[in-house]
């Protein structure tokens, strides 16, 4: 395995095509939970865990359930041609979503019920959360491998979850400065989300070989 490709692919998900400031993937949880710095980490580290989960399994259901050439079902059927299931991709991703979400929201309201509290409705969310649908659907479409996969899933939860950081930081900061009483709350919160997009802008230039 080259480590140099996969140092790449995790320098360009958590900073080049960081997937809220320049894909502008998972508005809505990143808005919605940077209120405060707990909350952004629980959260981070919820999305970190579904989407390095989610690249995992479904390179699995890709390649052994719904691609003709190496599915399962080409053994179960003996002789015979395997159904191509690649038409069920969507909905076979998000089942598979779906399914790590409801994992993760169980083990955080029996190890943390007051993380469990502050992520609120946020944390079922992450289940409709484009940004886990995303690299799922790009990991297909790079044709990454196993491990590739495994990489770009997690280097993206910790993109997610830096910029859901730097958000909670910048927030918690602004309650304490004098707002315009028009700008305070979600407003200030689009406009610096506008800043923090325009700089990290910067590592667009960046060139990785």
């Amino acid at each position: 395995m080259d480590v140099r490709s996969l140092l790449i692919i995790a320098v360009g998900a958590i900073f080049i095509n960081n997937f809220v400031l320049m894909r502008f993937l998972g508005i809505c949880p990143y808005i919605g939970v940077s209120k405060s710095l707990d909350s952004a980490v629980g959260m981070g580290a919820a999305v970190i865990f579904v989407m390095t989960l989610a690249s995992v399994v479904t390179f699995l259901v890709e390649k052994y359930l719904l691609v003709p050439e190496s599915s399962v079902f080409k053994l179960i059927l003996a002789g015979h041609q395997a159904p191509d299931l690649r038409f069920l991709r969507t909905i076979a991703y998000i089942l598979t979503i779906a399914s790590l979400v409801q994992f993760v929201e169980m083990v955080i309201q029996k190890s943390s019920p007051a993380l469990y509290k502050s992520l609120g409705i946020y944390l079922p969310l992450i289940t409709t959360n484009c940004a886990v649908l995303g690299v799922a659907l790009l990991n297909q479409g790079e044709n990454f491998n196993f491990i590739q996969s495994a990489v770009n899933g997690f280097s993206a939860g910790v993109g997610f979850t830096l910029a859901l950081v730097l958000m909670s930081s910048i927030r918690e900061k602004l309650e304490l400065a004098d707002v315009p009483a028009a700008l305070r709350g979600v407003p200030i919160a689009f406009i610096m989300a506008g800043l923090m997009s325009i700089a990290f802008l910067g590592f667009s230039g960046l060139t990785l070989k």
